[in-house]
């Protein structure tokens, strides 16, 4: 398993199919101290991932809630463990409290008619970690309901 110690200002790690994105500020430094075990890459018998929900994630390793908003229709729905959150003003202040901070890791995706669902591992704040069934109705581009289940 790789190893990476983050030095710096605040960041954000996303690992996708073995790759790793990391978001934060221009001071930002990562270092592998391990040797590397890739995930299986979801892309390659899967194909890729919807747009809208790179952007989801794109936005979480940037740290960025105004983006993952707007990843989503202006009256998108978020199902969170049966908790909903409707707008993109209720979404961004859902997400700037609950989900920006966190690391990401795509585990796994299906393609589906209106959408994607994915299977993630999450660890809020950096720490700790819970997987969870992203289930993403996507329509023109944008997420339109988005709900999420503890796997």
């Amino acid at each position: 398993m790789r190893t990476l110690a983050i030095v710096g200002a605040a960041a954000a790690v996303l690992v996708i199919g073995g790759g790793i994105a990391l978001g934060g500020s221009d001071f930002l430094r990562a270092v592998a101290t391990d040797a590397v075990q890739p995930l299986p890459s979801p892309t390659a018998s899967r194909g890729p991932l919807d747009p809208a929900a790179q952007r989801y994630l794109n936005a979480v390793a940037a740290e960025d809630a105004d983006a993952l908003a707007a990843a989503f229709a202006p009256d998108g729905l978020v199902i969170d463990v049966g908790r909903e959150i409707r707008g993109r003003d209720a979404i961004r202040q859902w997400a700037a409290g609950e989900v920006i901070g966190g690391v990401y890791t795509l585990l796994d995706h299906t393609p589906r008619a209106g959408g994607v669902t994915m299977l993630v591992r999450f660890q809020p704040g950096g720490v700790g970690d819970f997987r969870a069934n992203y289930h993403f109705d996507i329509t023109d581009g944008l997420i339109t309901r988005a709900t999420l289940e503890y796997a």
